[in-house]
């Protein structure tokens, strides 16, 4: 089952449900996939973006939250924190087992050494190859720091 049939589903039975924070959150990331759809026919691009594309968008939706949810916990709003906290879990639900940083690392070292990569000048090539192979499954700017300090070594 692809992610935007998992997301429809799950957006029916948090309907049916009534779990308001369900159904508002997946109500958000559907409208930012339609967004992207859009901008996607624009290049030619007419069955909108690809799973690849879906899960990086929900990844960056995620780091969002949790800069807010960072913000409000900062500026005595725990109820706001807690609702982007909640909108997070929500998201996570459709994305697969995120990397560890011991995995995050094994996986940098193996593709820096795939790509026979030397350079920090070759970053962009790592980073594209960890953005088509995991996405989803890491965080990219900690996986861009961990190439970084690789490289930089």
């Amino acid at each position: 089952m692809d992610k935007r049939t998992e997301i429809n589903n799950a957006l029916k039975e948090g309907m049916k449900a009534r779990d308001e924070l369900t159904v508002g959150t997946l109500r958000l990331v559907l409208a930012a996939l339609k967004d992207r759809d859009i901008n996607a026919r624009g290049t030619g691009n007419t069955g909108g973006i690809g799973e690849t594309e879906i899960l990086s968008m929900m990844q960056g939706m995620i780091k969002q939250r949790q800069e807010s949810a960072d913000i409000f916990a900062k500026n005595g709003r725990p109820e706001l924190a807690e609702k982007e906290n909640g909108e997070i879990a929500v998201i996570r639900r459709f994305l697969p087992q995120q990397m560890d940083e011991a995995q995050m690392k094994k996986t940098v070292e193996g593709l820096i050494s795939e790509l026979n990569v030397s350079s920090v000048k070759d970053m962009g090539k790592v980073m594209g190859a960890l953005k088509s192979r995991y996405a989803g499954q890491m965080d990219m700017a900690q996986a861009s720091s961990l190439i970084k300090e690789r490289l930089a070594s």
